[in-house]
């Protein structure tokens, strides 16, 4: 009988239980069914509402993409009807056009994304958030037809910490679906280390040990390279690697004076010194012929781009002097004879760079330290609180004069040529200076007659070599590239068509931060036109000191390019000196087909202020010009040809004389060098005119 009676009550519970699952059915139909009561549907359509609902089939995954590469995210949904999408970013704005179940993109920044999938029966649901990261580092390796496979683009670095200090390794990869990440050890896997980057707070000696992490996803796995952690006692530690923020290097090289002998060496000695500071990380301003007020704005606009952390070097080769412990630069319009008002104080100059805070200051000077004009009142300078890390390089010692020299028709500073041989190497910067000074002693030219000399206050072991770290002065880093830019952007490269059918294409280089040359080449004709020839010139018109009788050959072979051999070249120097938008005239020459008559189209071509001439040097020339107007000029020494060597001339240095000698015959015995005032072998010699 109880067993009835339970059995009797089941049915009933069941019968009450199908009961309340209908009325619920029948109220979720209704609802669905609402938005539809005016339609005419059958029983088979209410019955496919009833039972296909929007359903997710494929999520879209996330990436891991080098910046600005093109990225496609896919969804996949099954429903009633035609379905519509719509993807949404994080800061859950709509993405324009992004209305498909594709959405393909340019990946710039790393991002979040979402998918909002509807149906016409106002019914929607949510695809899983994805992210599309995007790793701005170096992406050279990464196949053009790279399919998503994991590329590793940085691989852990080995590390020697102190016990107790954060570990930390670091891995980074390229991937689609974006890359799993597992860290092991000795070659066993480390829970929970699956992300990047491996962090240890406190590192032990249990830590050390050998590192290396999976990168995979779906297409491939990859491994990192392995790498060593030792855990080290402080006093076991190396000394942290010295960097610097940025490094600056302001070069000036005066050859062309007006009322004193014109030099040689200054113009390959700028060149090369220049090419080598940018192999060692330096932005470099290099600068010919400089008038005193051009010396003082270049000056300043290279100390605008020092500040903390910096490395700034300032070199100067051409005719200078000593007077009371300061050195003087003189600029190529110093009248004869000249004052300190008339020069640049070296020790100033030192003293600005100190007030920037920079972390090494170097001044290197291939000029003379003659005593001159011991009357004159020296530069006052207000001494600053020892900061250390300054370095003078002195070409020459105390009352003594530098040399430059003519080795088969090139021209170079003794210094700078032993410079340039050693300045590359990654030691302390004395130590650099050092060997300069050790090769120029065992030089027989100047045996006797020149020796360097260093003075320092360096604190720490910093080289010219060490590297640049930005962390932390982005901003400064900034600015300093906008104003290094101004002076060093060339004019992009102009194609010119002419109305005869050809074509010429305007290309430029510099020589020097104030030296630009023009290069036209005739890439195209027409058949109307034969034998095309172009001529180049410039309004407003620039004198070419170099190309004048005499002028340097050398200058002329920076212009040789076996690469490229362009039709004309035009080369504009003194930009420095521009007060106007520059604009090239170019005129094409050629012969008509038809009438055999030559004939002539220009065009001009308007390049705005190139390099140097963007800063306005000139602007410092008029606080001191009338000064200078008023100033007695004694021209005894004059312009002197420099086509030959003089034969009437004493061979005496003046004071001032950056004096130059030739190499001599290697057949030559030592005995038979010339005395320094030996005026019966004078011919031995090149004295700068």
């Amino acid at each position: 009988m109880g067993a009835v009676f339970l059995y009797i009550n089941e049915v009933l519970k069941n019968r009450k239980a199908l009961e309340w699952r209908t009325r619920t059915d029948r109220r979720l139909v209704s609802a669905k069914l609402t938005p539809l009561k005016n339609a005419q549907m059958t029983g088979s359509d209410y019955s496919q509402i009833m039972t296909r609902e929007i359903v997710i089939v494929c999520h879209p995954v996330s990436v891991c993409v080098p910046a600005n590469h093109k990225v496609t995210l896919r969804v996949r949904a099954e429903g009633t009807g035609i379905l519509n999408y719509q993807w949404f970013s994080e800061d859950e704005n709509a993405v324009p056009g992004g209305t498909e179940s594709n959405l393909t993109i340019t990946a710039t920044k790393t991002q979040l994304f979402v998918c909002r999938v509807s149906d016409h029966f106002h019914n929607y649901v949510f695809s899983e958030w994805v992210k599309v990261k995007v790793l701005d580092i170096n992406k050279s390796g990464l196949p053009v037809d790279w399919q998503g496979n994991p590329h590793i683009a940085i691989n852990p670095k080995p590390q020697s910490i102190q016990q107790g200090s954060k570990l930390t390794l670091r891995c980074a990869a390229f991937g689609i679906p974006a890359p799993h990440y597992q860290w092991y050890k000795n070659g066993r896997p480390l829970p929970d280390k699956t992300s990047d980057t491996l962090q240890i707070a406190h590192a032990t000696s249990e830590h050390a040990g050998s590192y290396l992490c999976s990168v995979s996803n779906v297409l491939e796995e990859r491994w990192t390279d392995a790498v060593d952690v030792n855990i080290v006692q402080p006093e076991q530690l190396p000394p942290a690697a010295l960097t610097a923020t940025d490094k600056v290097a302001l070069l000036i090289g005066n050859l062309n004076y007006s009322n004193h002998p014109v030099l040689m060496a200054p113009l390959m000695d700028v060149r090369e010194l220049a090419n080598l500071l940018q192999q060692l990380d330096f932005r470099v301003v290099s600068l010919l012929d400089l008038t005193m007020g051009e010396m003082r704005s270049a000056i300043d606009k290279f100390l605008q781009l020092l500040d903390r952390g910096v490395y700034g070097l300032f070199y100067y080769a051409g005719h200078g002097y000593e007077h009371a412990g300061r050195n003087y630069l003189v600029a190529v319009d110093a009248p004869q004879p000249y004052r300190p008002e008339n020069c640049i104080c070296v020790q100033r100059v030192m003293h600005k760079m100190q007030e920037r805070q920079t972390a090494l200051s170097v001044m290197l000077l291939d000029t003379c330290r003659k005593w001159y004009n011991q009357n004159c009142i020296p530069s006052a300078i207000m001494p600053l609180g020892p900061s250390g890390n300054t370095v003078y390089g002195y070409a020459t010692c105390e009352d003594a004069e530098a040399f430059e020299v003519q080795d088969g028709g090139k021209s170079t500073g003794i210094f700078t040529k032993y410079l340039n041989k050693h300045i590359l190497q990654s030691e302390k910067v004395t130590h650099v200076l050092e060997k300069v000074s050790e090769d120029l002693g065992k030089d027989p030219l100047v045996t006797g007659k020149q020796a360097v000399e260093i003075k320092h206050t360096l604190k720490e072991p910093r080289s010219l070599a060490d590297q640049v770290r930005t962390t932390g002065h982005t901003r400064e880093l900034h600015l300093r590239d906008v104003c290094w830019k101004q002076a060093n952007e060339l004019p992009r490269r102009k194609q010119l068509m002419f109305l005869c059918g050809a074509e010429v294409e305007l290309s430029f280089s510099a020589l020097f931060s104030n030296v630009l040359v023009v290069f036209a080449s005739v890439k195209t004709t027409d058949n109307r036109a034969q034998d095309c020839t172009v001529t180049l010139s410039s309004i407003p018109s620039i004198v070419d000191i170099f190309s004048k009788p005499g002028g340097s050959e050398e200058m002329e072979s920076l212009l040789f390019n076996k690469s490229y051999n362009p039709d004309c070249s035009l080369r504009l120097c003194s930009l420095q000196k521009l007060k106007e938008s520059l604009v090239i005239k170019v005129d094409l020459h050629y012969t008509n087909k038809d009438s055999k008559l030559r004939h002539t189209e220009t065009q001009q071509v308007e390049i705005g202020k190139p390099l140097v001439a963007s800063c306005e040097l000139y602007r410092g020339n008029h606080a001191a010009s009338d000064k200078r107007q008023k100033a007695t000029s004694v021209r005894t020494v004059g312009n002197i040809s420099n086509s030959k060597a003089p034969t009437n001339q004493s061979l005496a240095c003046r004071p001032f004389t950056r004096k130059a000698v030739c190499a001599p015959n290697p057949a030559m015995s030592r005995s038979n060098e010339p005395e320094e005032n030996d005026e019966n072998e004078l011919q031995n010699f090149y004295y700068p005119p």
